[in-house]
């Protein structure tokens, strides 16, 4: 034991020495002690810089007990060397990374640098110096500036962003400054947001409506931590609805997050917020400069930003006095996160709800079966709005059976469907075709010799982009350009596409309906705010009369004058045996449905499938909602599947394919034996080679009530590994790629 000298009996330990435990944003080392310097009141969740070898890093003090207390003598101890002039991260906020390590099976550093996603803020300067281009031409341009002022001709940012969006390397861009090619610009980065008025725009609400809004704004006047399932059909209204929660929060001087799915819902919602609030809130996703995200975070860390509209790793800001979680489409996907700290942002909202006191309202026009197991069985509050707004009514749906109703040879689209979009053009009204598949081909072949075009780094086709002319594999972003001749044969034009992706039901509908303006909206298309934006604008002023998507445009979009929706295949969603296959197609298909006929105009909607009997689709057809979740969930519970049992996947990668199995096989033949425990793999990944590395995989199934994350924890906690293996764990996985 180490001598403390004259001390209260019963002090904590890290009092005595006048130490801190802190936690560094390096994953490889764990949290460490210093000693705080005199004068220096470093509390728990206080930013500081300390001193690593000869580095200084970042990290966060931490509560006590947190870790094992492992205690190293006061004379070895180095010095914090600042305090960062921010305001120490909320016991809540500390709580929920605690939660959020422990249930993924993560480490705080890795949780912890979600929250201090922004280096940037942390520095204490207020102004920043970004560049932006001029109309000055160099005299001298080689093919790396001629890129550059090609991809940046509205572009501002700091050098490295701006090399990184045009990518070149950062001398490029410092060479174009130098002579000329781009000014700097001082941007003041602490400007204050405007304030949101919660009675600028007071909507009108029905009945269904307003008594939705007056039980989740009873809560907020109670300070309590329920959570509301907001269930009403496409077109019903949620957004207003829970827009007067955001109002009564805001009179409460509490600060709003609200989550979306997509960044390129953002701009849509953001023009519906300032209508009703009479100013745009603050954003935070992928997309904005890092003085953007250092002006967000700060701001939000202070209070002064009272609404925040986010993509998923908004959940994680520092809000000086959350009052409030929206989680808009809250079915949706894309809340999971696939690599790094594997969480789902939908559970993390309700429990950062639980642990700082404040409600959250998840809103779906078709809630995931785990929220409606969650709302059956009490744990959280259901709050219905079965009708659409107004006049608008829901549209009809029809099965269209591709074996009786074929297209053409070497077409997609039904002679059904193909009529009604000739309908809809003589009519001066929109439509939307909805194909989950980027590109023009989900596979490339050889005809001569049967080659197939496989990404060099996974284990994936290469998709044919011909708008960009690119073989693209969207696991790992590998692109190429397509061959004029077969590299197995070497024969000339045998390269054929096969199958349909958005861009060659395009050009189906362009040969047939030359006149119409068509528009591919994708992730590659609407792959900014701005780009959305633009896209929303001309669906609006009725300069686009067919929308061909992907699930991107199924949600959030209001456009009054679309009243066809065409669903190309069905089936696609249905195949693979994922464990939620079945919810899935019926979520992105009810979705796509739902934007149609949201104005006065009635809505048709035509499903194309050749197994019109599936009890998706089915389902849909017939409006069976309740009944095909009620089957499925009945499905769930016989095989044990969540929300009823637990799944765990750990997944095992290297460069090197031996070492990877070798890896693999040492954890399966160490696996614990435990009661309602099973064990199945290891067996090579879905997806067995990703972005270079080699893929094993192991699934996990356990009985609900099982202390999955302590068993795992110690069954791997017991093994070493070779450098070059990584070993994940994925709980309550939603990919099992």
């Amino acid at each position: 034991m180490i001598a403390t000298g004259d001390v209260p009996l019963g002090a904590p330990y890290s009092r005595l020495m006048n130490r801190v435990r802190v936690v560094l944003l390096t994953q490889v080392i764990g949290p460490l002690d210093y000693k705080l310097p005199d004068g220096m009141d470093a509390k728990p969740g206080s930013i500081v810089i300390v001193p690593l070898g000869p580095r200084k890093l970042t990290g966060v003090v931490w509560d006590e007990g947190v870790f094992p207390d492992e205690p190293v003598e006061d004379k070895r101890l180095r010095a914090v060397l600042e305090l960062v002039d921010t305001p120490p991260l909320r016991d809540g906020l500390r709580r929920l990374v605690d939660w959020v390590a422990d249930y993924y099976l993560s480490s705080h550093a890795g949780v912890l640098r979600m929250v201090l996603s922004s280096s940037a803020a942390l520095a204490p300067k207020g102004t920043v110096t970004e560049y932006r281009r001029t109309d000055d031409e160099p005299t001298r341009m080689t093919p790396q500036r001629a890129a550059a002022l090609d991809a940046l001709e509205d572009a501002q940012g700091l050098v490295r962003e701006l090399a990184a969006e045009a990518g070149v390397s950062d001398a490029v861009i410092r060479g174009l400054i130098k002579v000329g090619a781009f000014e700097p610009v001082e941007v003041t980065i602490d400007d204050p947001f405007p304030v949101p008025q919660p009675d600028f725009a007071a909507p009108v609400l029905n009945e269904e409506q307003a008594a939705a809004a007056t039980e989740i704004c009873s809560t907020l006047d109670e300070g309590s931590s329920d959570v509301f399932l907001l269930d009403g059909v496409t077109g019903s209204g949620k957004t207003e609805t829970y827009f007067e929660a955001v109002a009564k929060a805001l009179e409460l001087g509490k600060q709003v997050l609200v989550l979306l799915p997509e960044i390129a819902l953002t701009q849509p919602f953001l023009s519906r917020f300032e209508a009703r609030f009479g100013v745009a809130p603050a954003t935070w996703h992928s997309g904005m400069r890092a003085t953007e995200r250092r002006r967000v975070w700060r701001k939000i860390a202070s209070g002064e930003a009272q609404v925040v509209v986010g993509a998923r790793s908004a959940l994680f800001m520092p809000f000086a006095n959350p009052g409030l979680i929206i989680v808009d489409e809250a079915h949706e996907i894309s809340f999971k996160q696939e690599d790094g700290v594997r969480y789902h942002a939908r559970d993390v909202a309700v429990m950062r709800g639980k642990f700082e006191g404040f409600p959250v309202v998840l809103a779906s026009a078709t809630p995931a079966l785990e929220s409606r197991h969650m709302a059956r069985i009490g744990r959280y509050k259901t709050l219905e709005i079965p009708s659409r707004f107004g006049a608008a009514k829901l549209p009809s749906l029809a099965a269209i059976d591709l074996t009786e109703d074929a297209p053409a040879r070497g077409q997609w689209i039904a002679p059904t469907l193909m009529k009604a979009l000739e309908e809809r053009l003589d009519r001066g009204e929109q439509s939307l075709l909805f194909l989950n598949r980027r590109g023009y081909a989900p596979l490339t072949l050889c005809r001569t010799c049967g080659h197939r075009f496989e990404c060099p780094n996974c284990t994936s086709w290469m998709v044919e982009h011909r708008l960009v002319r690119r073989l693209a594999c969207h696991h790992c972003g590998h692109v190429m350009p397509p061959p004029d001749a077969c590299p197995e044969c070497e024969e000339e034009d045998s390269l054929v596409a096969c199958g349909p992706g958005v861009e060659r039901i395009r050009d189906e509908v362009a040969a047939i309906f030359p006149e119409a303006r068509i528009f591919v909206a994708t992730s590659d298309t609407l792959w900014s705010p701005a780009k959305a934006a633009d896209f929303v604008a001309q669906v609006e002023n009725k300069a686009i009369d067919i929308i061909v998507g992907t699930q991107l445009v199924t949600k959030g979009y209001h456009f009054p004058e679309l009243t066809l929706v065409g669903v190309i295949d069905a089936d696609l969603g249905l195949e693979g045996g994922d464990l939620r296959a079945a919810e899935r197609t019926f979520q992105q298909i009810m979705q796509a449905a739902g934007r149609a006929g949201r104005g006065e105009k009635p809505g048709e909607v035509y499903i194309q499938t050749r197994s019109p009997e599936h009890p998706v689709i089915s389902a849909l057809v017939k409006g069976e909602r309740d009944e095909f979740y009620d089957a499925e969930t009945e499905q769930r519970k016989a095989a044990g599947a969540p929300p009823f049992g637990r799944f765990a996947a750990i997944i095992i990668s290297s460069e090197d394919q031996a070492e990877a199995i070798e890896a693999s096989r040492s954890i399966g033949a160490s696996a614990p034996e435990a009661d309602g425990l099973y064990v199945y793999g290891p067996a090579p990944a879905p997806l067995a080679m990703l972005r270079g590395r080699h893929r094993q995989r192991l699934l996990v199934h356990a009985r609900r009530d099982t202390e999955l994350q302590a068993i795992i924890r110690d069954w791997l906690g017991d093994l070493e590994f070779p450098r070059g293996v990584r070993v994940g764990v994925d709980v309550d996985p939603y990919s099992f790629l």
